[in-house]
C-alpha cells in the first residue's frame, strides 16, 4: 500500500513542527513523490544531515510504503 502525500506531510510536520512542506505526486501513482522542506532544524546541518532528519521523520517507510522521494531541504532564509 502506497503512502499518501498527506501522510508524508503529517509525518514530517510531527517531527519538524515549524516546517514548510510541499509535496508533489510526480506520477500520479502515489508511489513517486517530490518534497520540498524548509525548517529551522536544518540550520548548520549539511544537506546529508538534513535529508537524514526527514528520512527519520518518515519512520522507516522509505523503500517500503514510500518507493521514491526526490527531496529538497533548506533552512529558512533570514
Amino acid at each position: 500500500m502506497a503512502m499518501s502525500a498527506a501522510e508524508i506531510e503529517r509525518l514530517i510536520r510531527e517531527a519538524l513542527p515549524d516546517a514548510q512542506v510541499t509535496i508533489q505526486d510526480l506520477r500520479g501513482d502515489g508511489d513517486h513523490y517530490a518534497a520540498h522542506v524548509v525548517s529551522s532544524a536544518f540550520k548548520g546541518k549539511s544537506r546529508v544531515q538534513q535529508h537524514q532528519i526527514v528520512y527519520a521523520a518518515l519512520r522507516g517507510n522509505m523503500g517500503g510504503q514510500l518507493h521514491a522521494l526526490a527531496l529538497q531541504t533548506a533552512p529558512p532564509q533570514d
